[in-house]
C-alpha cells in the first residue's frame, strides 16, 4: 500500500507535470473507479490545474472546476513516459512486462498521458470530483499528518495519551496518524523498541518520547530518501529500506535476532522480539 513518503514523491512529480496544464480528457478503463455520480469526468475537459497537493495517502488535483481527488487505495499508482520504467514508456509495454492493469488515464495539453493502475486483487483505486475535498469522508476524517513539517508533539499526545488501543492498530488509524500504513507502522515501532500489541494507554512518558521520535524520524528519512527515486522504482525502494517489515525469519539488523510475524497478521506485519518485546515472542 502506498504510504505518505511514496505518495508525497508521486504528488510532487505530478505537480511538476500538471501545474497550469489544461485537462483534455479523463478516460475510464474501469468505470467503478469514478465515485462522483453527480459529476462526470467530462466535466473536467478544458479545466486548468491550479495546484497539486497531498492529503494523507491521497493526491488532490485542484482545478478551476473543482478538485479531483486521487485515492490510491491498497495498490494504486501512476505511470507515464519517462517515469523511470525499464521500457521508458511509463508501462505501455505491448505485453513484454507484467504491468498492473490501467484503470484510468488523465490526458492534458502538456507531455504525455498519465495512466493510473491498480495491482490489487480487488479494485481500491478511486477518483472523485468535488468542490471541496473535505466534503469527502476519507479526506474529512484525516487527522494530523506526522510527515508534515508542522506536526507537533501536541498533535501526537492528543491521539496517544490514554488511548486503549494497540500501538500497531493506532498508528494505522488515519484519523490519528494520516498517511501511516502497515509497513511504516512496523518500522516506527521497531525503532521505538515497542511491542505492536502494547496498549497506548500503558506507555510511560519515556516510551511515548521514543514513539514520537521514531514516528518523526522514520517518516522524515523516508520522505527525504524517496524524493530522489524515480516514480517507477518507488515500491522497490520502499521495500529495500525496510528493517523488519516483510522480513520474517531474517536477522534483525540491530540486534541480530530473528524477525517474527505479528500474531494474527497472517504474515502481513513483522517485529523483532529482541528489540521490541524483551526477547519474548508474542503469542
Amino acid at each position: 500500500m502506498p504510504e505518505s513518503p511514496e505518495v508525497h514523491a508521486l504528488t510532487e512529480a505530478l505537480r511538476s507535470r500538471l501545474l497550469d496544464a489544461r485537462i483534455v480528457r479523463i478516460d475510464l478503463a474501469e468505470f467503478r473507479v469514478w465515485k462522483s455520480r453527480d459529476r462526470r469526468p467530462e466535466t473536467l475537459a478544458g479545466a486548468v490545474i491550479t495546484d497539486v497537493t497531498r492529503a494523507g495517502k491521497h493526491t488532490l488535483v485542484a482545478t478551476d472546476r473543482g478538485v479531483l481527488v486521487i485515492s490510491y487505495g491498497r495498490a494504486g499508482w501512476a505511470r507515464w513516459h519517462g517515469d523511470g520504467s525499464d521500457d521508458g514508456d511509463g508501462g505501455d509495454t505491448d505485453g513484454q512486462r507484467d504491468e498492473p492493469p490501467v484503470v484510468a488515464t488523465l490526458e492534458t495539453d502538456r507531455d504525455g498521458p498519465i495512466r493510473f493502475a491498480d495491482a490489487a486483487d480487488w479494485l481500491s483505486f478511486s477518483l472523485a470530483l468535488v468542490e471541496d475535498a473535505h466534503t469527502l469522508p476519507a479526506i474529512a476524517a484525516l487527522g494530523p499528518d506526522p510527515a508534515r513539517s508542522d506536526y507537533t508533539r501536541a498533535d501526537f499526545d492528543g491521539v496517544v495519551v490514554g488511548r486503549r488501543k494497540q500501538l500497531k492498530a493506532l498508528l494505522q488509524e488515519q484519523k490519528s496518524f494520516a498517511g501511516v500504513g502497515n509497513a511504516y507502522s512496523d518500522e516506527i515501532l521497531h525503532i521505538a523498541g515497542l511491542s505492536p500489541l502494547a496498549q497506548a494507554s500503558t506507555l510511560t512518558e519515556d516510551e511515548r518520547d521514543r514513539l514520537y521520535d521514531a514516528l518523526r524520524s522514520v517518516l522524515h528519512d523516508a520522505v527525504t530518501a524517496r524524493a530522489t527515486v524515480p516514480i517507477a522504482h518507488q515500491k522497490a525502494a520502499k521495500t529495500a529500506a525496510m528493517r523488519v517489515h516483510g522480513r520474517a525469519h531474517e536477522a534483525c539488523p540491530v540486534c541480530g535476532g530473528v524477525i517474527h510475524d505479528v500474531p494474527g497478521s497472517r504474515g502481513g506485519a513483522q517485529y523483532c522480539p529482541g528489540c521490541q518485546t524483551s526477547g519474548v515472542p508474542l503469542t
